[in-house]
């Protein structure tokens, strides 16, 4: 198998909208150091209200078929349009991890899948999701795209388009999950 080229991928996750009031009295949010070797955070001027931009957690499954190929999905929405990821998306609050890397694969690729195995947990200064990547293996469904998905294909591991890749965690996702490193997951 040829070694995939390493490359940033440009395209941000983040989108971290910028806060101006406060969601308990309305008041307006400024920018404080709380804590010397802390970051800033959004604080309001009129009750002291301490607004965290917690993390989102997504996750994400690298789907192998019966046919022995990857799952990869185009993307029809921003960021990344028209570019290749494995199935993924956010957690619901409250939601099992498990449940939803299961959830998000059956609604982006038309698949059921049995998670095999924890490929590794992503996350990148200045971006906000938490991306946590399963290994999966396609049990049963038919292959077909969502409404934010241009297409659906499976692609041998040589022939990855890794070029075309929507964002870093879907190429170091893939790189260790072609190298074997899977965790046992319980679920």
């Amino acid at each position: 198998m040829a070694e995939p080229p390493s490359h940033s991928h440009p395209a941000a996750h983040d989108g971290a909208p910028e806060y101006r009031f406060c969601p308990r009295c309305g008041g307006a949010l400024e920018r404080r150091v709380i804590k010397a070797a802390e970051p800033e955070r959004l604080v309001c001027a009129a009750c002291g209200f301490v607004f965290y931009l917690d993390p989102k957690i997504a996750v994400g499954t690298i789907i192998r078929t019966h046919t022995h190929r990857l799952v990869l999905v185009r993307r029809a929405i921003e960021p990344g349009y028209g570019k290749w990821v494995f199935p993924g998306g956010y957690v619901d609050r409250g939601e099992p991890l498990a449940v939803a890397a299961v959830r998000e694969a059956r609604e982006e690729c038309g698949l059921d899948v049995r998670l095999d195995g924890l490929v590794n947990i992503y996350s990148y200064p200045g971006h906000g999701p938490v991306i946590v990547v399963y290994a999966a293996t396609a049990i049963s469904g038919a292959l077909c795209g969502d409404d934010e998905c241009l297409e659906t294909a499976e692609f041998e591991s040589a022939a990855i388009p890794w070029l075309e890749l929507a964002f870093r965690s879907t190429e170091e996702g893939l790189r260790d999950y072609l190298a074997g490193l899977l965790h046992p997951i319980r679920l």
